[in-house]
Formats: structure tokens, C-alpha cells, sequence
């Protein structure tokens, strides 16, 4: 379990498959951005603002600081390693199998679940416009979960479905139209920001930290997930041409970017609306997405920050451009759902790669004849992301979400270090600066934020590491590629799964 695929095998098998090398660093950049900005800046700006109040904003610094040494490790690794399946095939060539496996198994957790997460804030946003451009009345029966004040959330599941329907024909985004969506969402932050930032009073920043340190760690540990999207830029290396220059590019650029929008729109927040958190009768902080916090905002008439499943429309609305929010609302309900594709496909990808190292039934990955889409799992995929989203909050859904996140960037900073000692003569065409500062760091910012999780999410991670090494030991051990001396795989180009934004010449 602890057999390794030799880096060599790795770069062999990438350079007999045809995907073709056309993603430049413009393009990457684009497709980084239009990751990353999603649910995590339009929905879970309320959830923070819970745990943290006005010290959101040290939040998105905290959760930023941990991408960026993360991503820095992560460059190194794509860099040098330029194919499928992003920290699944670095920790396999550097850790053995039955680690690469545990990341492989966390990667699903983390895409799976955020595609869930995203498809519960395109619901808020979307009900939040028809209420509010349409008049419409419509009951949170029907439009939030069980533990959110209703009973099932049907706008997010029916975009989950949606989306899972359009990856199985293999009816795909252009680049063209992802680089559109990316300029809306741009263009509606910074509409927030324009028009938010100048009329801010500070005396609203007054508790800065209501909840102490505490809290701000814990909202970091949450608001981590606003920042997740840009390892699916690893996973495009196999697409990209110079990966060894632009992958870094790539990488630290779309989180330079989305760093810099997080925090004057958290600031524009907190200034115009407030941020404090809605506190219970024992002092402390309800839990976002709690049937607690769910009836005291019912009590308050929904007339808080926290309160709102679409935070920066709700802000525009208060402070008089009510037509603009709505048009935010519009924004994000056109947008947001090319995030949930990519987050869809990235787990189709991750499965495919693992499948095709024999640890996964190879009917997990059969390509479709006449879509060459991986139908099985992408409809499989579909089903549970659709069931997540119709019964679990945002919040919940985000925090597990991160949990897979934040061991997945652990082992990459690791592995980093790792191969550092191993192979030191190998080429690396990017190289992670102060390796032995940047990687360290990386891998403690991972651990604490970790242990800031909710306990019940960390129970509900070890029991999906639990889920995956029965999986591993009954199936992958004994079928494993590896195992039986075979560490290439020759699959016909027909059987790769095209990815979801097609290069631009």
C-alpha cells in the first residue's frame, strides 16, 4: 500500500493521450477566477459575518494567506507534473498508493459536496430575484432544507440535475462564454464595491471581533471554501500549452485577483449594513444554517445580514439600489451554475484518473458511445450532489466541503517537501520559493483551520476516510495497476472525457 507510480510512468502515460496543449496563462487566469468566485463571496459572506462579525475580514486574509502558500506548493507540483487528477497523482508519486488513494477519496468529498454547496446559494439568489423583482411569495417549504427552515430546497436541486443532464451529453461551455460569466460575476462585485465602499461608516466596524479570536478562526476555517476552485486549474494541466510557465501564472494569479475582490466587498458589507452575529440566550453565536439561528432570524424579520441567503443583493437592497440588487440576484443565478459544472467535472476527473489506475471499477469511468462522456459516474455524482443540496444548508455543506479541501492541501505541501529529498536533480521549471518556510506553513495553516471546523463535520470526514480505506482494502489493493507492475495505462483517446471549457486557438 505504501508502492508508489514512478513520476516517469506518470509523464509517459501523459504524453501518449492527445488532450490538446492550448490553455494559455490569460486563459487559465480566466478559468481560475471563474472558479474560485462563486458561492463562497455572494453566500458565505452572511455565514462568516456570523462567526466572525465585522472580523470577517481578517477571515478572508487568514483562509487567503493558507490558499497562497498552498497554491505556491501546488504550482511547484503542477508545474512539474503537468497531467490529470491534480493532488491525487502528486501524492501517489511521492507518498504510495494508500495515501494518494485517502486524497483521491477526499478530492470527491471536496467536489461533490461543494457542487452541492454552490447549487443551494444559486437557489438563494435566484428566490431572492423572483420575490423581489416578480413580488412572488414563495414558501421556504420548498426552498430551503429540513435544517434551514423548511423542507426541501427544489431550486437546487433542479440546477443539479440540470447541470449533471448537460455533462452527460457533453454539451459544454465554450471559453468564449466562461470568460463572459467571468466578467459578470467581476462586473457584480464590483458594482458592490462602487457602490457600497463609499458610503460605509466605520462606527460599523465597532465590535470588530465580537466573538473573539475564536471566532475569526473559525469563520477562516468556513470562508476557506470562497477561495476553493483554483486546484481545478491543476487539474486543467493535461489542456495546457508551457505548462511548466503558465500553470504558476494561472494559479497565484486568480487568487491574487479574488483575494483583492473578497475583501473590499466584505468591507463594503460590513460598512453599509453591519455584520454583528445574531447571539443566543447564552451569549454565544448561533450556528449558521442551525434551526436556531433559522427561528431567531425568523423572530427578527430577517433583517440582518446573517440572515440572508443572498447577502450582497440583500446589502444593495438596504442601503437603496434595489434594482441593482436584483440585477446581482441575475448575476449570480447565470453564473453561478458554470461553478457547479466545474466542480462537477473536476469529481468526474478525479474519478476517471483513479479508475484508470485500476483503483475504481473500471465501469465507474465507461465512456459514453455516442457522448464520450463518463455517464455513469457523472449521473451517479449527480444524484447524490442533488440530494445534498435539496436537504443540507450552505454553511454545512461548505464546511465539509473544506474538510476534503484542507487534507487534499496538506498532502500536496508535504509532497512538495517530500520530493525536495527524494529527487532533487528532477527538473523544475517552477520552483516553490523558501520551500521550507512556504510548505510548513502551508501544512500548519491546513491543520488549524481543520481543527476550527464544527466537530460534527470533522466526525462526518473521518468517517468518509473511514468509508474509503474499506474501499480501498476490499477493492483497489488487490486491482491496482500498480500491484500488478502495469503503472502506465494506454486508453484510447476516445475514452479521455473532454473538458468542460474548451481551449481557445
Amino acid at each position: 500500500m505504501w508502492r508508489v507510480k514512478p513520476l516517469d510512468a506518470i509523464l509517459a502515460t501523459a504524453e501518449k493521450k492527445s488532450l490538446h496543449r492550448s490553455l494559455g496563462p490569460f486563459q487559465l487566469t480566466m478559468l481560475g477566477i471563474g472558479a474560485i468566485i462563486g458561492t463562497g463571496i455572494f453566500v458565505l459572506t452572511a455565514e462568516a459575518a456570523q462567526k466572525a462579525g465585522p472580523g470577517m475580514i481578517l477571515a478572508f486574509v487568514i483562509a487567503g494567506f493558507v490558499c497562497a502558500v498552498a497554491a505556491l506548493c501546488y504550482a511547484e507540483m503542477a508545474a512539474m507534473v503537468p497531467v490529470s487528477g491534480s493532488a491525487y497523482t502528486y501524492s501517489y508519486a511521492v507518498m504510495g498508493e494508500l495515501l494518494a488513494w485517502m486524497v483521491g477519496w477526499a478530492l470527491i468529498l471536496e467536489y461533490a459536496v461543494a457542487a452541492g454547496a454552490v447549487s443551494v446559494g444559486w437557489s438563494g439568489y435566484v428566490v431572492g430575484l423572483l420575490e423581489n423583482a416578480l413580488h412572488m411569495d414563495i414558501p421556504n417549504t420548498f426552498v430551503r432544507g429540513p435544517m434551514d427552515g423548511g423542507l426541501v430546497n427544489l431550486p437546487a436541486m433542479a440546477i443539479a440535475l440540470v447541470v449533471t443532464a448537460l455533462l452527460v451529453v457533453g454539451t459544454s461551455e465554450s471559453a468564449t462564454v466562461n470568460t463572459f460569466l467571468v466578467i459578470v460575476k467581476v462586473s457584480a462585485l464590483t458594482a458592490f464595491i462602487v457602490l457600497a465602499v463609499p458610503v460605509m461608516n466605520m462606527e460599523k466596524f465597532t465590535p470588530f471581533m465580537p466573538l473573539g479570536v475564536t471566532g475569526v478562526i473559525a469563520a477562516a476555517a468556513s470562508i476557506f471554501f470562497a477561495y476553493v476552485g483554483f486546484d481545478a486549474v491543476s487539474t486543467a494541466a493535461e489542456e495546457t500549452k508551457n505548462p511548466q510557465r503558465n500553470m504558476p501564472i494561472g494559479l497565484i494569479g486568480s487568487l491574487g485577483v479574488c483575494t483583492i475582490f473578497y475583501i473590499l466587498v466584505a468591507s463594503g458589507v460590513i460598512g453599509t449594513v453591519g455584520a454583528q452575529p445574531v447571539l443566543g440566550p447564552d451569549g454565544a453565536g448561533l450556528r449558521p444554517g442551525s434551526p436556531e439561528l433559522s427561528a431567531a432570524c425568523a423572530a427578527l424579520g430577517d433583517a440582518q445580514v446573517v440572515c440572508s441567503k443572498e447577502a450582497l443583493a440583500w446589502t444593495l437592497r438596504e442601503i437603496g439600489w434595489p434594482q441593482i440588487g436584483n440585477l446581482i440576484g441575475l448575476a449570480a443565478g447565470l453564473a453561478l451554475p458554470s461553478v457547479i459544472l466545474m466542480m462537477m467535472f473536476g469529481q468526474t476527473r478525479i474519478f476517471f484518473v483513479m479508475s484508470r489506475d485500476g483503483l475504481l471499477p473500471s465501469v465507474l469511468s465507461k465512456v459514453h458511445p455516442k457522448f464520450h462522456t463518463p455517464h455513469v459516474i457523472t449521473i451517479i455524482t449527480g444524484v447524490f450532489v442533488a440530494l445534498f443540496a435539496a436537504f443540507f444548508p450552505v454553511g454545512i455543506l461548505a464546511d465539509i466541503s473544506n474538510s476534503g479541501t484542507l487534507f487534499a492541501f496538506a498532502m500536496v505541501a508535504i509532497a512538495v517537501m517530500v520530493l525536495r529529498k527524494t529527487d532533487p536533480d528532477r527538473k523544475r521549471p517552477f520552483r516553490t520559493p523558501a520551500i521550507y518556510l512556504v510548505a510548513p506553513l502551508a501544512l500548519l495553516g491546513c491543520v488549524v483551520l481543520f481543527i476550527f471546523l464544527p466537530n460534527d463535520t470533522k466526525l462526518m470526514f473521518f468517517g468518509w476516510a473511514i468509508i474509503g480505506l474499506i474501499v480501498y482494502f476490499s477493492y483497489g489493493y488487490r486491482k491496482s495497476h500498480v500491484a500488478h507492475g502495469s503503472p502506465e495505462t494506454h486508453e484510447l483517446d476516445a475514452d479521455v472525457p473532454p473538458p468542460p471549457v474548451p481551449p481557445v486557438v
